[in-house]
This record gives C-alpha cells, sequence and structure tokens, in this order.
C-alpha cells in the first residue's frame, strides 16, 4: 500500500468522516488523486465512500480492525511471510495481520496454496493473480466471517501442513486467549493438523485478556508482533520456547 494511502486510512479512523477537500489539503494534493485513492481503498474495504465525503468501514466489519494501523500490520505480515515458500500449502485462521499475510503470499509468492476457515480471507484475495484458496466449510459467524463448529474439523481432516498462522484477542501468564468459544475450538481443531503455530498480533494485545484459552506458550513455536511488547511478556514467551520476532511500530 502507498504511503499516502496509510495517512489517508489515519486520518479518517481518527475523525471518522472527513470531506475529500479536507483530505486533499492534508495530504498535499489534488482533489482527483484523493478520489482514486478512495476507491482503492473503499475496493479493499478499509473505508465507505460518500458524496464528498470519506468515513469509517462499518464498525461491526472486520475490514474496520484492518483499517487500524495498517502500516504496522502489514510489516509483521511481511516479516511472517518470510517464513512461506513457493509452492508451500499453509492454513490461515482470521485477524487483519493474517489477511494481509494472505495478500502478500497471493501476491508475491509462487504457487502457495491458503487453506483457511475465513470467508473474509477468501474474498480479500480473490482478484490477486496467484491466489489459490481451500475455504472450509462450516457455520458462518457472521462478525468475523468464519466458518466454526464440527463441520470445519470434517473439512479439515485429510490435510497437514507445517504452518497454521492465527491471530490472537489477548494474553495472560498461562498463554494466549480468544473472545469466542467456538472459534477458539476450531483453531485448536485447525492446529492439530499443523506441524507448527505461529502467531500474528499487534503488541496491544499482550495488554489485553480474553474469555477463553487459545493456547499454552508451549504449544506455539513463533510470535511476529511490533516492538511495543513489554519485556515481561517478551520473558513470558522466551520461558515457553515461542520464538519471537518483531518489528518497527513507527511510521
Amino acid at each position: 500500500m502507498h504511503i499516502r494511502h496509510t495517512k489517508l486510512l489515519n486520518i479518517v479512523n481518527e475523525r471518522k468522516r472527513v470531506a475529500v477537500t479536507q483530505l486533499a489539503q492534508a495530504l498535499d494534493v489534488s482533489e482527483v488523486t484523493i478520489r482514486k485513492d478512495l476507491s482503492t481503498l473503499e475496493h479493499m474495504g478499509l473505508l465507505r465512500r460518500e458524496h464528498g465525503y470519506a468515513a469509517m468501514a462499518q464498525s461491526d466489519d472486520i475490514a474496520n480492525h484492518l483499517s487500524f494501523n495498517y502500516e504496522t500490520k502489514h510489516r509483521i505480515a511481511l516479516r511472517a511471510a518470510d517464513t512461506v515458500h513457493n509452492g508451500e500449502t499453509i492454513m490461515i485462521e482470521s485477524g487483519s495481520c493474517c489477511t494481509l499475510l494472505a495478500e502478500e503470499l497471493a501476491t508475491n509468492r509462487r504457487d502457495v496454496t491458503i487453506i483457511t476457515n475465513s470467508a473474509f480471507i477468501a474474498s480479500f484475495v480473490r482478484k490477486s493473480p496467484g491466489a489459490h484458496i481451500i475455504l472450509l466449510g462450516g457455520e458462518y459467524q457472521n462478525e468475523s466471517q468464519v466458518m466454526v463448529g464440527p463441520m470445519v474439523k470434517k473439512c479439515v481432516d485429510d490435510f497437514f501442513v507445517d504452518k497454521l498462522f492465527v491471530g490472537t484477542d489477548g494474553f495472560n501468564a498461562s498463554g494466549f486467549m480468544s473472545n469466542n468459544l467456538m472459534r477458539a475450538e476450531t483453531i485448536r481443531v485447525m492446529a492439530e493438523k499443523a506441524k507448527r503455530v505461529l502467531i500474528l498480533t499487534e503488541s496491544v494485545k499482550f495488554t489485553q485478556t480474553g474469555v477463553v484459552s487459545l493456547f499454552p506458550f508451549q504449544n506455539v513455536d513463533s510470535v511476529f508482533t511490533d516492538d511495543g511488547i513489554s519485556s515481561e511478556a517478551a520473558q513470558l514467551l522466551h520461558a515457553g520456547d515461542t520464538h519471537v520476532y518483531t518489528v518497527s511500530s513507527s511510521m
């Protein structure tokens, strides 16, 4: 994504709704350029266009979460993408960083197959030239746009991959946490079919908790996050033999 797009998203998310004229002034470009940028970002689902204005994506839309701190999430995704090779088959669950990982792999890798339970990811990367998606079936959760439940287990049974990439909702002294029981159960089912579990998350998640346990540290091979992670959280991860890879959180 162009750095101007990132700045534009930051302005829209801060102000909620901004006139095209104001965006052009703030970014020192023409209104024609801003309209082109808005078309691109709307197509990606990162904001909404209104007559003469740009507005945040709907608050219950996963794209709304994706648009916040986009550049940091993108850096995390790029770092995680370094672990994936051409021709590999992997699993990706869901989340903002995981969505950007899928986009990077579909755009800049050859013959990578992505097995996912995320309808949002499948839709997000559908026009990428190298997109090869296997979408697992199950009970559809509307807000997170993922498939959950026993049907996912039946669909995933015939697969085995080296890596499963997932997000997380929180963290405590025992491990990673989720805010949804059925989704947590589905992630653990997918993890049974992967040699390694890798978590992609912004460092802010290490200051939050969740509702249910997702994984103990010992079940997670690697964490990709930004350099805002606290030393205490990093020490807990290292003690559980989890590798920690950080990227810069600054622009």
